[in-house]
């Protein structure tokens, strides 16, 4: 079994900036993928980016809200600049036993077989 262990999060100003990070445990994960989700408070988990890597260099994908704001790293930190209220949510790194094809991320929850128990983001306006 994988584990994984979010940690980095915090309460911040609008305009700040946050680093997380994503510490695996256990069984080793031989997918060369991972990614992370959020979760605000009465809304449905949803991506936040993604990364794969290979012999041929990292494959980046974010969604369009953190797009040129959020950075997401081969050790899964996700660094996240110019923070802003709607960025609130509980954020969750997550690993998958999927085969990278192609150098594509996975952006689909159900792509994923680990998950952390989140950390709390929390940006004031």
């Amino acid at each position: 079994q994988v584990q994984l262990v979010e940690s980095g999060g915090g309460l911040v100003q609008a305009g700040g900036s946050l680093r997380l990070s994503c510490a695996a445990s256990g069984r080793t994960v031989s997918s060369k993928a991972m990614g992370w989700f959020r979760q605000a408070p009465g809304k449905e988990r949803e991506f936040v980016a993604a990364i794969s890597w290979s012999g041929n260099g990292d494959s980046t994908y974010y969604a369009d809200s953190v797009k040129g704001r959020f950075t997401i790293s081969r050790d899964n930190d996700l660094q996240m600049n110019s923070l802003k209220p709607e960025d609130t949510g509980v954020y969750y790194c997550a690993a998958t036993r999927r085969t990278v094809v192609s150098g594509v991320p996975f952006i689909y929850a159900i792509e994923y077989d680990y998950w952390g128990q989140g950390t709390q983001v929390t940006v004031s306006s």
